[in-house]
């Protein structure tokens, strides 16, 4: 499937694969795992046998065996529409599962015996424990961890990113997943899962829609859907005999027309279609969701707990401030500090000529091609630039400019001391400026918060959901970065269980708790949180012990994950809304026209002015066929969610779904009415 087609809601491919999945969809031990409709398929089985035998039943009248014949299409076609809403949905994760199964080849191993000889095997012969040498151009045959050696590893199979990884031995970056290529130098890899085990085997299961777990909101829903439907079915059940009795005539059609129209079979269509979209929602999003559970859950997560480091805060160092020491200005240190920097290639080098120029005060670095620049190096500790004319500029770690001040007979400052301690007490890095033997100040580096993830934890705050940022860090520097951010709380000095007591302590009150993590540290917690987010460049402790892994290995993406999982809650509810309302709209045109010829007063009941009983009854049941498809783009796409209070949601999507799902029915049945009168005159039915 191109780019182009992976960003529409279908393509043509995937429509007539639908199709066809419809119809196989209709074995009746499918459809029993859909009780809704599967009461619409026994109805139209039913339909079917009075086609034949019009007067089976005891009805009669003319042109009944017509009737049943259209009550009969109607009813085949609501339940091809309901299963065709299933299997584009499934067919959108499929196509994504195929993409995936293209990479899992079946590749050759190196595997190294215990003499150290190499044996060359099919990946498929591999069992856990083996170790393989994987060299450039080579594929990683199955997942494992990097035992020797290091790498860089091109994951664009699964991630869709181009840019290569480095893997290397030990640390939380020794994971490796089957499927991926080696594209320089060598590494030694312990497979770690037995053959149809693999990252990639679950990660084809978990977006095939067909492999999919109903979670545990979809079954309670589902349980209100099946009670409804026996309420109805034993009311309907009941009328016949009571009509009978009373001496009204009820065609048996018209009968499973009215029980088709009262149970809730737009939700009931929709229902699994909707859950299934959800999960391919984030798996569009490069997140994979090792169960259905696990979306759901992040729709109802009440705690964010946020690691700082490369969540929160990029985790290198920027230039924040220029401090100066008694007696020297804000603008000498700036310039000495820039002119020190136009050479350093560093991310720190770099920082420091942006926040001159923000300051207003810029340099051309081809002034200075005649200058020597001097590296930092993690013996001198520090870096700079020698001028033609013997003028020594450096930057560098207090003590190392210190000792290269005094060495020229220079004078320390006495409030160096104090401004360089104040800095490290902010979880700060101080880089004192010096010319020649004379101290101008220092530069504050800091780990700088990401841009926009204020608004972010602002938007969660609106959802009523409260972060946590989890750091190392000492209290202050905690509290400067957790203020900074807009995080709702920290813990300062923390260790991996003090990240478990927190989710625990959450959880304790009931609520729903979600984290992000990368390390075998981590893979406690990331099992305690209700919502685990892992990152694929994380080992494989962690990504085993998450209910999530973003292959994009980005922390801050839970907080999209959850939005997508909000979506998912509300477009179940706002459906579920409309199918009800839809229901009681439908009421109108239906009940009115079954008992109007023996009871005449109904017919004040009558609001939509429909033509007849017959085109009524006919209208209401094509209405019911035709606004399960015309739903599916909703149920894909998601109903557009925008933060806010649960309770404003609420009353919103009453509003807009609600009264939607009642004056949706009343226009569509009467311009159906109008369309088939003049057909259903033709054919003597009326």
């Amino acid at each position: 499937m191109s780019k182009k087609d992976e960003k529409k809601l279908m393509n043509k491919e995937m429509v007539i694969d639908a199709i066809k999945d419809s119809f196989k969809k209709l074995n009746p031990k499918y459809m029993m795992k859909n009780p809704v409709m599967f009461v619409v398929e026994v109805g139209f089985i039913i339909t079917l046998f009075l086609s034949f035998f019009p007067t089976a039943f005891g009805d009669n009248g003319t042109g009944l065996r017509t009737y049943n014949v259209i009550v009969t299409i109607i009813l085949f076609i609501t339940v091809l529409f309901a299963n065709f809403a299933e299997a584009i949905a499934e067919g959108r994760g499929k196509a994504q599962a195929d993409t995936l199964k293209k990479t899992r080849k079946d590749t050759q191993a190196k595997l190294l015996g215990s003499d150290g000889k190499v044996k060359v095997i099919s990946a498929s012969e591999l069992k856990k424990g083996d170790i393989v040498l994987i060299e450039v151009g080579d594929l990683i045959p199955n997942d494992g961890e990097v035992i020797e050696g290091i790498a860089s590893v091109d994951e664009s199979a699964i991630t869709g990113e181009s840019a290569p990884v480095i893997k290397e031995a030990g640390g939380d970056f020794a994971s490796v997943t089957g499927g991926t290529k080696v594209v320089s130098d060598w590494i030694k890899v312990e497979i770690t899962v037995s053959p149809g085990e693999s990252f990639l085997d679950k990660m084809i299961s978990m977006v095939e829609g067909a492999e999919r777990q109903k979670t545990p909101n979809e079954i309670a829903l589902n349980t209100l859907l099946v009670s409804l439907t026996l309420i109805f079915l034993i009311v309907i059940v009941t009328l016949y005999p009571m009509a009978q009795y009373t001496k009204v005539e009820i065609k048996v059609a018209t009968l499973v027309a009215l029980l088709v129209c009262l149970i809730p079979t737009t939700i009931g269509g929709l229902l699994s279609a909707i859950g299934i979209a959800g999960m391919d929602r984030v798996t569009r999003f490069n997140v994979i969701a090792m169960s259905g559970k696990a979306v759901e859950a992040c729709g109802d997560v009440d705690t964010m707990i946020l690691d700082k480091t490369g969540t929160i805060t990029f985790g290198n160092r920027m230039a924040a401030e220029f401090m100066p020491v008694k007696g020297q200005t804000v603008e000498e240190l700036t310039k000495y500090a820039l002119m020190s920097s136009l050479k350093d290639n560093t991310p720190e080098g770099k920082s420091i000529v942006e926040l001159a120029e923000k300051r207003g005060i810029t340099d051309d670095v081809n002034k200075y091609n005649s200058c020597e620049f001097m590296e930092f190096t993690a013996q001198t500790k520090m870096s700079g630039m020698d001028l033609p004319e013997g003028i020594k500029i450096r930057k560098g770690a207090g003590q190392a400019v210190k000792n290269f001040v005094t060495n020229q007979g220079g004078i320390i400052p006495d409030d160096l001391d104090e401004i360089v301690n104040g800095i490290s007490k902010l979880g700060g890095t101080p880089l004192v400026v010096s010319v020649d033997n004379v101290i101008y100040g220092a530069i504050y580096l800091k780990d700088t918060v990401k841009p926009g993830l204020v608004e972010r934890f602002e938007r969660l705050r609106e959802m009523g959901i409260k972060t946590i940022m989890c750091t190392g860090d000492n209290p202050l520097t905690a509290a400067t970065i957790a203020k900074e951010a807009g995080v709702d709380g920290f813990l300062a000095e923390c260790k991996p269980e003090d990240k478990i007591d927190a989710i625990k302590k959450e959880q304790a009150e009931g609520k729903i708790v979600a984290m992000t993590g990368d390390g075998t540290n981590d893979a406690p917690a990331l099992a305690q949180a209700d919502v685990g987010l892992a990152m694929n460049s994380g080992t494989t402790s962690a990504k085993e012990a998450a209910n999530m892994v973003d292959l994009d290995s980005d922390p801050t993406k839970i907080l999209e994950v959850v939005e997508i999982g909000k979506q998912l809650l509300i477009t179940r509810g706002a459906l579920t809304t409309f199918s009800i309302c839809n229901d009681v709209a439908k009421y109108f045109a239906i009940i009115p026209a079954m008992f109007t010829l023996a009871i005449p007063q109904m017919n004040k009941l009558n609001v939509m002015g429909l033509s007849s009983p017959t085109t009524a009854i006919l209208s209401a049941l094509i209405f019911n066929a035709i606004i399960i498809p015309l739903l599916i783009p909703i149920a894909m796409k998601g109903v557009k969610y925008k933060p806010m209070r649960a309770e404003l949601l609420l009353l919103k999507n009453v509003t807009i779904y609600g009264f939607g799902g009642i004056i949706a029915p009343f226009i569509g049945i009467k311009i159906i009415d109008i369309i088939i009168t003049p057909i259903v005159k033709a054919l003597g039915i009326m």
